[in-house]
């Protein structure tokens, strides 16, 4: 279960340390890939393959969900942390979610965010609102 919000540095080699919490449960591998907003998202490996049967049981046919399949895969990389807990982030995925210096990792449960420090600012301020706090009695939680 990823929990919590950690601020890391993005090196010059485009490195990023994996925060400590959760590095056994990435240490064999995982996937990171382009979000739904201007962030990353990072699986674990199972975490990805139940997303990905998931995908994988929506019909071709559908154009929205070979739109769908063309946004998480096309962008996805499987990488392995080294012994020092860091992945490198490809320039493509760096470059889509902005990142350039200081960057946010967000447990978001069963995956990961990771985020340019500013715009998660901006993202946190936004949902911290209390206009958002309507919004959320729509869920059913």
């Amino acid at each position: 279960m990823f929990l919590g919000e950690y601020q890391h540095t993005i090196d010059n080699k485009g490195r990023l340390t994996v925060p400590a919490k959760f590095r056994g449960e990435l240490a064999t591998g995982l996937v990171v890939t382009r979000g739904f907003d201007t962030n990353l998202m990072v699986f674990t490996m199972d975490g990805w393959k139940d997303l990905a049967q998931k995908i994988s049981q929506k019909p071709l046919s559908d154009p929205s969900t070979r739109a769908f399949r063309r946004r998480v895969f096309s962008g996805a990389r499987d990488l392995t942390p080294d012994r020092m807990g860091r992945i490198l982030l490809p320039a493509n995925l760096r470059d889509f979610a902005e990142l350039n210096g200081e960057a946010i990792i967000i447990g978001m449960y069963s995956y990961l965010e990771i985020w340019d420090r500013d715009a998660w600012a901006s993202v946190r301020d936004e949902i911290e609102s209390s206009e958002d706090v309507e919004r959320w009695e729509n869920l059913g939680i």
